[in-house]
C-alpha cells in the first residue's frame, strides 16, 4: 500500500510535468528543465572526475549540455576527442559495432558527469567506452524534483522484496504468469533506462563490459528487468557474455545477472541505498561516494576498476568470471 501510494504521487507529478512536454513553446519548457541542469552540473562536479575531460571533448560538451537521451564514445586520455552521438544510429554509424564496453553515470546525470566516469572506465581498460548520458525529459524531472537520487536504494529493496513474493507464489501455483513484478516497472520510463535497454537489445552491438555508478546501477537494473520480462532467452546470453560492475551502490539484478559490487569504506550515501541482503564483493578503503580525485576521500575509479577486474574479464566477449560472494 505504501509503495503503492509513493508511486501514484511519482506518476501524478510525471504526468502534470508531461503537459509542459508537449507545450507549443520550447522556452517554458527550457526554463523548467535549467534549473534541474544547473544543479546537475553542480552535482557531477562534485561527484565526478570531471578534469579529465579538456580541450575539444569539453566544447562538444559545452555546445551540448543536455544531450537528452544521447550516447558518448569516449576514448582513453590522450586518444583523442569523445563523439556525440544523438541517437543509437548514430552510435551506430561511428563504430559502436566495436565497442564492447558500456558506461553509466548516475548522480548529477549531465553530459559532462557521464563523460568524465567513463573517461575514467576508458583508462581503466585501455579502450574506448560507450557512456549513456542521462535524460532531461519531464519524466525524469518528475523525480529529480523529489530529490529522486535519493529513492534508489528504496526501489532496489522494494524490488527484492516483489521478487521474493512472485517466487514464492509460483512455488506454490498462485499465479499462471511467472515474471518480473510489474509495481515498478514505471521506472523505466526514464530516457537513460530506455537507451540501456536498446543498446542491449540491439543484435549490432556486443557489450561484455557494463560499469554502473550510483544511480546509474538502478538504470541499469531496470533495463536488464525489462530485458527479462520480454525475452528470458537474451538476458541469459547477456549474463554469460557480460559482466556488470556496480560502484558505490548495490542494487538487485535479474537472474541469472550476478554482478560484481564495489563501495567504498566510508560510502555512508551508498550505504543507505543498498539493500543490505546485497554483501560488497570489493570494499574500497578510505574511500566515500564520490569518485573526484580533487576531493579527499575519492573513489579513484580508474585502479580500482583495474585491480578488480584482474582475472575476471580479460576484454572479449566470453563468459565472465564470476566473483565468490
Amino acid at each position: 500500500m505504501l509503495f503503492s501510494a509513493v508511486r501514484m504521487g511519482f506518476e501524478r507529478a510525471s504526468k502534470m510535468l508531461g503537459l509542459f512536454d508537449n507545450s507549443p513553446d520550447p522556452a517554458s519548457r527550457a526554463a523548467l528543465l535549467e534549473s534541474f541542469r544547473r544543479r546537475n552540473a553542480i552535482l557531477d562536479t562534485l561527484f565526478y572526475d570531471v578534469s579529465v575531460i579538456t580541450g575539444d571533448s569539453a566544447d562538444i560538451l559545452s555546445d551540448h549540455p543536455s544531450a537528452e537521451g544521447a550516447v558518448l564514445i569516449v576514448p582513453p586520455t590522450g586518444e583523442g576527442s569523445l563523439i556525440l552521438c544523438p541517437t543509437i544510429e548514430d552510435f551506430a554509424a561511428n563504430g559502436g559495432a566495436g565497442i564492447g564496453v558500456m558506461a553509466v553515470a548516475g548522480v548529477g546525470g549531465s553530459a559532462l558527469g557521464s563523460a568524465a566516469f567513463a573517461r575514467n572506465v576508458a583508462d581503466a581498460l585501455g579502450r574506448p567506452v560507450a557512456a549513456v548520458v542521462s535524460g532531461y525529459g519531464l519524466t525524469d524531472v518528475a523525480m529529480e524534483a523529489l530529490g529522486g537520487f535519493l529513492w534508489f536504494g528504496v526501489f532496489s529493496g522494494l524490488r527484492q522484496s516483489l521478487e521474493y513474493w512472485e517466487k514464492l507464489a509460483e512455488r506454490h501455483g498462485l499465479t499462471d504468469k511467472p515474471g518480473e513484478p510489474g509495481a515498478i516497472a514505471w521506472t523505466r520510463q526514464s530516457l537513460d533506462t530506455q537507451t540501456v535497454e536498446a543498446l542491449l537489445k540491439d543484435d549490432r552491438f556486443r557489450f561484455s563490459l557494463i560499469v554502473g555508478h550510483s544511480k546509474g546501477n538502478l538504470v541499469v537494473s531496470e533495463a536488464l528487468y525489462a530485458i527479462k520480462a520480454e525475452d528470458e532467452k537474451r538476458l541469459k546470453d547477456l549474463a554469460e557474455r557480460t559482466l556488470v560492475v556496480t560502484m558505490s551502490a548495490r542494487i538487485a539484478m535479474p537472474e541469472p545477472i550476478d554482478a560484481l559490487d564495489i563501495i567504498g569504506q566510508w560510502d555512508t550515501f551508498g550505504a543507505f541505498n543498498s539493500p543490505q541482503l546485497i554483501a560488497p564483493d570489493i570494499v574500497v578503503p578510505q574511500a566515500m561516494h564520490h569518485t573526484n580525485r580533487k576531493f579527499f576521500g575519492h573513489l579513484p575509479v580508474t585502479q580500482t576498476l583495474r585491480d578488480a577486474l584482474a582475472g575476471r574479464w580479460d576484454g572479449i566477449a566470453a563468459p565472465p568470471k564470476r566473483a565468490a560472494k
